[in-house]
């Protein structure tokens, strides 16, 4: 049977707070980079898909598993992440070559085959403050489409070997720069001339010109969501086994490197182990598209007349979930937009994908569901807080105590007071 895809969620955004704005009442979104905001919105998709089998008992991605009031995917349902850029971090840390000792050009790669789909996911990524923290722009000889891989999409087995038979050594004279800070415990990076200047592998917060934010990078954030899961820490309650992504496609004609892609979201957590039953280091697929992603800032540039004005990214982030009622959600600043200065902390400001409004969706499902049906973890607690709820997700909890210790120990986390709302 021909496999039927599907765009589940979607997200687009730039953006994200300082930590002196964050909320407390849960009700701001403090991270709207277009990773973010997509897997929210894949999050209310699967709180959908939770209620139409739990509680509607209808046709649903989920069916039952072996365990009381959980779920698990049924087969042949995978998902597939795809991002217009690369994810800021360590991921964007790419070697530029030297085109100089490069005499031919590297062959054109065949096209990977296609993957089996069922459902797709969605995140249209930024670009501006990784170009803006480039020093590439003052090298007019040095492309920077000529990454690492050379080519606009993954080199076929054997493309490669015939390529290196045919074309000079080439040698990383610099790297893309990333503006993501190393947060603090972190070795720091070097910051010497060309391609030392950055130390790679680290954990790194958000880039950005404003004031600094406590929002990780969304590298660290693929790699820890390829550990835990996408689903996070609430619906791990209703689910036998963690939601993975079965690939990651990184958009065309953007500085890509097959290999920082893998060491930023794989390799950084391959030795961590005693994870607990049905977590694992997920061995995600990641590829690069060889179609140009036609809204990208480059295209956007390329189209432009030279008396136009300078592009600059958008200020606000769109969240799109296949849910049935309000599917759209567009927000500013981590506001719904539109919020006037008075209106903020009204239930009118709140973002649908905000943590508040998550976690009251949340609480709807398990109040629809019978209390017998409900699985052990929300039965044998009185929970309350939104932090107590994430707590009682007793095998996520685990997972990620032993990922925070084996490999992220400077992970920044926010305290426990941005987490005590109800």
């Amino acid at each position: 049977r021909p496999a039927r895809l599907a765009v589940v969620a979607l997200g687009t955004g730039t953006k994200c707070i300082g930590q002196a704005q964050m909320s407390q009442s849960g009700d701001v979104l403090h991270d709207s980079h277009a990773e973010v905001v997509a897997k929210r919105s894949f999050q209310r998709y699967l709180l959908h898909q939770l209620w139409l089998a739990a509680v509607q008992q209808e046709t649903s991605i989920f069916s039952p598993g072996a365990e009381q009031g959980k779920w698990i995917l049924r087969p042949h349902i995978i998902f597939i992440f795809f991002s217009s850029h690369t994810p800021c971090g360590d991921a964007s840390i790419i070697p530029v070559m030297e085109e100089e000792a490069q005499p031919c050009r590297p062959l054109s790669p065949a096209p990977a085959p296609g993957a089996r789909v069922g459902s797709g996911l969605q995140g249209n990524g930024r670009e501006a403050e990784e170009s803006a923290a480039s020093p590439l722009a003052k090298k007019p000889k040095v492309n920077p489409e000529d990454s690492a891989q050379g080519a606009a999409c993954p080199l076929a087995p054997g493309a490669a070997e015939h390529s290196a038979t045919m074309c000079s050594p080439v040698q990383a004279i610099d790297v893309h720069r990333t503006g993501a800070k190393c947060v603090p415990g972190e070795a720091g990076d070097s910051q010497q001339p060309g391609s030392k200047y950055h130390t790679v592998g680290l954990l790194r917060t958000k880039p950005g010109r404003g004031p600094r934010t406590a929002s990780m990078s969304c590298s660290d954030k693929l790699a820890r969501w390829n550990v835990l899961g996408w689903q996070g820490s609430l619906l791990m309650h209703f689910l036998q086994q963690p939601v993975y992504l079965s690939a990651v496609v990184v958009g065309g004609k953007c500085p890509y490197s097959q290999e920082a892609m893998e060491r930023a979201i794989i390799a950084r957590c391959q030795h961590v182990l005693h994870l607990p039953d049905g977590f694992q280091v997920y061995k995600v697929k990641i590829l690069q598209s060889c179609l140009h992603f036609n809204h990208s800032r480059r295209a956007v540039e390329d189209s432009q007349l030279p008396s136009q004005d300078k592009v600059v990214p958008c200020g606000a982030a769109i969240s799109w979930s296949d849910v049935p009622e309000h599917p759209l959600d567009v927000t500013s600043n981590g506001f719904k937009q539109g919020t006037t200065r008075k209106a903020i902390g009204s239930l009118k400001s709140r973002s649908r994908i905000c943590k508040v409004e998550l976690f009251h969706d949340f609480l709807k499902l398990v109040a629809q569901i019978p209390a017998e049906n409900l699985p052990g973890t929300l039965r044998t607690h009185r929970l309350q807080t939104y932090w107590e709820y994430k707590g009682a997700a007793t095998s996520y909890q685990e997972a990620w105590k032993e990922l925070r210790s084996q490999a992220f120990s400077s992970w920044v986390r926010n305290s426990r007071d941005y987490l005590n709302f109800t």
